[in-house]
């Protein structure tokens, strides 16, 4: 994106003002506009990157990320990778099954995002990051995808795959 345009308008905009305060004022404005230029530039770069920070919490899994090449910012749009169904292996004459449906969300999606603090161990954040690199996506997005696989797409133990007492509650704990 080139911000060239939008730093020449403010420019036109300060010597259009300048012109209405006489020539003491048009002379200060010739000394300011270099040193305006570029706080116009970096305010702008705080601008869209403060834009696309809110588009990133609306696109979660996907991500755009601002990147500054030269003088202007890039846009760097990041889709949410959708996953393989997973499919046993087949006799050769077995006739081709219908691809299986992801699952829906147990909850509705409304578009609400919330912000946590994660700590992770450093070799489990490397390999995350290792593994977000590897499938194309920003380690939240990684994140956001694992959470939400886990969560709706596994079912999990009963009660018969883990320790209970004779009323099916778990214990989990240190006793003495």
């Amino acid at each position: 994106m080139d911000l060239t345009p939008y730093v020449d308008n403010l420019r036109q905009e300060l010597a259009v003002a300048a012109n209405a305060g006489g020539d003491e004022a048009r002379a200060l404005a010739e000394r300011l506009t270099a040193p305006l230029e570029s706080a116009a530039r970096l305010t702008l770069l705080n601008a869209l990157s403060a834009a696309m920070g809110e588009v990133t919490r609306e696109l979660a899994p996907g991500s755009v990320d601002v990147r500054l090449r030269g003088l202007d910012p890039e846009f760097v749009v990041t889709q949410p990778s959708v996953p393989e169904p997973f499919q046993e292996a087949r006799a050769p004459l077995a006739a081709p099954a219908a691809p299986v449906p992801s699952p829906p969300p147990s909850d509705a999606d409304d578009g609400a995002m919330a912000r946590i603090n994660f700590r992770l161990p450093a070799h489990l954040k490397s390999r995350a990051e290792s593994a977000a690199t590897a499938e194309g996506l920003s380690v939240n997005a990684w994140l956001v995808r694992a959470v939400s696989l886990a969560l709706d797409g596994k079912e999990r133990p009963g009660p018969s795959a883990r320790g209970t007492d004779s009323g099916g509650r778990g214990f989990t704990g240190w006793v003495r």
